[in-house]
């Protein structure tokens, strides 16, 4: 998958960032994923992880996503061992997300790899990967920008908003998001 160049494209005129393959393969997938998985009950994950990987995704055993969860483009998706994804929660997977086992995201959460250059008069499309370690936590509704790594064992709160990267076994709330206290390591 790569970015069109906006200065080709016209991006900023309401123009196309990626090819017309990519925008097909994600259209399928949508109408996959709306017909038979948006609406099943929640344990049925290992149906969930089956059409994630069909469409490319890396998903291990164990591995829990639900329904009303929507990501953008499966390819860039790898979630570890008994890793979650809460239900509403958006995954804009337009560069690598990537869950290590026993990582947590709750629900209505917001994972966000793609912004724009606001320099560039083009405003060309720029992404970054999003890495959340072993036992990490991102808590309701919080916000994860692109680049960010949530160490092993961080938390982000309930509506926090994280631009920068967490360290390990440190819990973090608030926009933008700060450190509050240690977190005790999990064995």
């Amino acid at each position: 998958m790569s970015i069109l160049d906006a200065k080709q494209s016209s991006s900023v005129f309401g123009k196309p960032s990626f090819s017309l393959s990519h925008r097909i393969h994600r259209a399928v997938w949508n109408v996959t994923w709306l017909l038979l998985a948006s609406w099943t009950p929640p344990p049925l994950h290992a149906w969930r992880r089956f059409l994630l990987r069909l469409f490319g995704a890396k998903i291990a055993p164990g591995a829990r996503i639900y329904g009303s969860t929507k990501v953008w483009y499966p390819p860039n998706l790898t979630m570890g061992r008994h890793s979650v994804i809460g239900w509403g929660t958006l995954v804009y997977t337009q560069d690598k997300v990537e869950l290590e086992e026993f990582a947590n995201v709750a629900q209505r959460c917001h994972l966000c790899t793609g912004s724009h250059d606001i320099d560039d008069p083009d405003f060309q499309l720029i992404t970054r990967p999003i890495l959340i370690r072993r036992h990490a936590w991102v808590a309701s509704d919080a916000f994860v920008g692109p680049g960010v790594t949530l160490e092993e064992g961080a938390v982000l709160g309930g509506r926090g908003v994280a631009f920068k990267s967490l360290a390990a076994w440190t819990v973090y709330g608030g926009n933008p998001a700060r450190e509050i206290r240690k977190r005790r390591q999990i064995a």
